[in-house]
């Protein structure tokens, strides 16, 4: 059914009580008034019939029947009414009228009979002589104490009951106007009940729409002041509880946004309740349009879908792991929990994603350091332990065997030191890096590449190669001036290693608004482009074979990264095969001072 407003509902309720007990009192006053018009037109008839009995009394005897008709007529006019003259036989001895002789015996009315009985009779019928309805009354004619007659009059019916609902329509008009005042009396009073009750429900709106501060006022009815009141209370608690819920929710979206670790929440039905920046990054999805949908529509990933399932099944605490490969291969370890309401039902389930790349790296970074760390150390020794063997059983009384032996020996000690002594300065770097002991001092570019180029000069020479060298010597920056030039010499050796004879090498060093940039340039076999990217990992060798027959200890590009490292640098390669590598330092300029000078070259 169609709702209705209150106002409507008790409006009409109002106006039927208020016009049935109008129409029920309208009823009984017109039956009132005519009943007692009635009475009173009766009255009135036997007021006019007792003056007239006596005049017709005493000339009921001595008049002829004529003149008893004349003198009918006569009253009759004078008093608005039928006068009838009945005999007590019931013969009608004169009329004003009627002609009484062709009129019937009216013994049989009733009030005829009660008229002869000596009392005033009365009643109301259907004439058929006058075809219409009358009202009789009629009263007994005395002579010497003896009813001699009865006179009677009449008057029309009609005339009674026009007069009758002349009053009726007088009473209808006025019971109407009262209908009218009693029904904007009934709107009155129905708004008045319905305006407090109207202005709850718009603040029960306002509530709703989350208008918490406005207050209802308070009704001088009981029930509404109450119910308002109450209203008042419960918008307080309501403001009070959403303004806890908001800071809470804002301190843990704080807490997940500020997490590195990925959260994901769903429901029992595998659909994203919520999840932080963090896990968006991971799996590269909008965080806003992730949030409602199924997991497998949003994360394409079969393991963590799994997962997902796992959780939901076994409602327990679970550890797992996944990769990614949309970008480089990431390791990420999954810990997950089911979710649960205040009444212990399952709800859905909560993951947390670790990012655990960098130390999965460190994991195969410390394998494979401790694999190529036992395999240099082995190979020499191997080496070692095999000619003393050899000499302890009898080349040692071969004098150029031995000799030969021995100096094989020394080259094996000098690698084996050479690697320790690559291993420790490593160590030593990582330390000092760790504990920011690493001095750095202003100082000029130029004079550690002079000494980095005098210390590689046997080398270079014995392969007939030239080294040019650009720099400003004004360039000046805050460096460890034996540590840089450590790292230098480990480039041009390797430059020079990978080199042909004859070749030149080439240093220059530039001043950018934010960095000093040494970049060293060789003509050498040039690094394939897959393994640019490993080049300064620890015992990370290109050709392995031939880095060994060399010397290499496969620790020089991993020094050279750790010592750019401590200088808050950076430090990049770019080659061609069979055309040269470019190996670049780039150290932070801070605050730089520069003089003009010629740029030399040795």
């Amino acid at each position: 059914m169609p709702r209705k407003r209150l106002i409507w509902q008790i409006f009409p309720l109002f106006v039927f009580v208020a016009a049935g007990s109008l129409v029920l009192a309208a009823f009984y006053a017109t039956q009132t008034v005519g009943q007692i018009y009635q009475s009173q037109r009766r009255a009135e008839l036997e007021a006019r019939a007792k003056l007239i009995a006596p005049v017709i009394s005493g000339a009921l005897y001595t008049e002829s029947t004529e003149d008893l008709n004349e003198l009918c007529a006569q009253l009759g006019a004078a008093a608005s009414a039928r006068v009838t003259i009945i005999l007590p036989s019931g013969t009608v001895l004169a009329d004003s009228a009627h002609d009484s002789e062709t009129m019937d015996n009216h013994a049989d009315r009733p009030e005829v009979i009660e008229a002869l009985s000596g009392q005033s009779g009365n009643s109301t019928r259907y004439s058929y002589t006058l075809r219409t309805d009358l009202t009789y009354v009629a009263l007994p004619i005395y002579q010497k104490e003896e009813i001699a007659g009865v006179v009677r009059i009449a008057v029309p019916e009609p005339n009674i009951r026009s007069a009758i609902r002349s009053t009726y329509v007088e009473v209808a008009t006025g019971i109407a106007l009262v209908g009218l005042v009693v029904a904007a009396l009934s709107l009155i009073a129905t708004r008045s009940v319905t305006r407090p009750v109207d202005l709850l429900r718009r603040g029960a709106e306002r509530f709703a729409n989350g208008d918490l501060a406005t207050r209802l006022v308070v009704s001088n009815t009981v029930e509404l002041g109450l119910l308002a009141n109450t209203m008042n209370t419960m918008a307080v608690q309501l403001e009070d509880r959403i303004h806890t819920v908001e800071r809470h929710r804002n301190e843990l979206q704080a807490v997940l946004s500020s997490m590195v670790e990925g959260v994901i929440a769903f429901d029992s039905d595998e659909r994203v309740i919520s999840l932080n920046q963090a896990a968006a990054d991971i799996f590269n999805v909008p965080q806003e349009q992730a949030v409602g949908r199924v997991i497998h529509e949003v994360f394409r990933n079969v393991d963590l879908q799994r997962f997902v399932a796992s959780i939901l099944a076994t409602g327990g605490s679970q550890i797992g792991s996944i990769v990614l490969k949309h970008r480089a291969e990431e390791h990420l370890q999954l810990q997950g929990a089911a979710l649960h309401d205040a009444q212990g039902k399952r709800i859905g389930g909560l993951i947390v994603l670790h990012d655990i790349t960098r130390l999965h790296k460190l994991e195969t970074a410390r394998r494979d350091f401790v694999s190529n760390v036992s395999h240099e150390l082995k190979t020499p020794i191997t080496a070692i332990k095999g000619y003393v063997e050899t000499l302890l059983d009898g080349a040692l009384d071969d004098p150029e065997a031995s000799r030969k032996f021995l100096g094989i020996i020394g080259k094996q000690a000098e690698r084996l030191t050479a690697l320790i002594e690559d291993l420790l300065r490593l160590s030593r770097l990582e330390q000092d890096a760790e504990q920011a002991r690493l001095p750095l001092e202003f100082g000029p570019i130029r004079d550690v590449i002079e000494r980095a180029v005098q210390a590689c000069d046997p080398t270079i020479a014995a392969k007939r190669m030239n080294v040019q060298v650009t720099c400003d010597p004004g360039i000046r920056t805050r460096i460890n001036a034996p540590l840089l030039q450590l790292a230098i010499e480990n480039l041009l050796e390797n430059a020079t290693k990978y080199s042909e004879e004859g070749t030149n090498i080439r240093i220059e060093v530039n001043r950018e608004p934010q960095n000093v940039l040494i970049a060293i340039t060789d003509q050498g076999c040039g690094i394939e482009q897959e393994h640019l990217t490993r080049i300064f990992e620890r015992f990370y060798r290109v050709d392995k074979a031939r880095s060994r027959k060399l010397g290499g200890t496969g620790l020089g590009l991993a020094i050279v990264k750790h010592i750019v490292r401590v200088h808050g640098g950076q430090v990049s390669v770019d080659s061609i095969p069979n055309k040269g590598s470019t190996f670049r330092i780039s150290l932070p300029a801070g605050t730089v001072a520069e003089t003009s000078a010629n740029p030399g070259s040795n």
